[in-house]
């Protein structure tokens, strides 16, 4: 069964000079995101973001657990008919992996990705809890 949250990842690579973010075009519709998706029977967000990040990229790593939260409405997810009618939205977790000489590998579930600036991810991401996470993560790796 699925769990009541989700997860979100983003993938990243810094250089000297500059920060990347992965940003995946999904093929059921027409926007960009970072990898996301649910946790399953008796998984943490940890474990889940793990999996997740596994079988979306094919990467596997350390990953780094953000202060960012945010809720989703429970109506995005076919699960939401089976955690009763008191559900309304669940918590969004969010984590950072970094990705520096990993090759991406997509799953079914993106058709493209793209190693985008800060600017460009900003613009192309549709969801604020991925702009937000994104924000956060920025700020991050600017002070170490």
């Amino acid at each position: 069964m699925r769990a009541l949250f989700q997860v979100l990842v983003i993938p990243f690579r810094r250089t000297a000079s500059t920060l990347k973010f992965a940003v995946l075009k999904r093929s059921d519709a027409d926007y960009w995101q970072f990898v996301a998706g649910g946790g399953e029977d008796g998984e943490t967000p940890i474990q889940a973001a793990q999996r997740e990040t596994e079988e979306e990229i094919g990467i596997t790593g350390d990953l780094t657990q953000l202060d960012s939260l945010s809720t989703v409405p429970k109506d995005c997810f076919a699960a939401a008919d089976s955690w009763g009618e008191n559900v309304y939205v669940i918590p969004e977790h969010c984590f950072a992996v970094h990705a520096s000489n990993a090759d991406i590998c997509l799953s079914a579930e993106h058709t493209e990705f793209q190693w985008a600036s800060y600017e460009k991810a900003y613009r192309l991401l549709k969801w604020d809890s991925n702009r937000n996470a994104l924000w956060e993560l920025k700020q991050r790796l600017m002070e170490e």
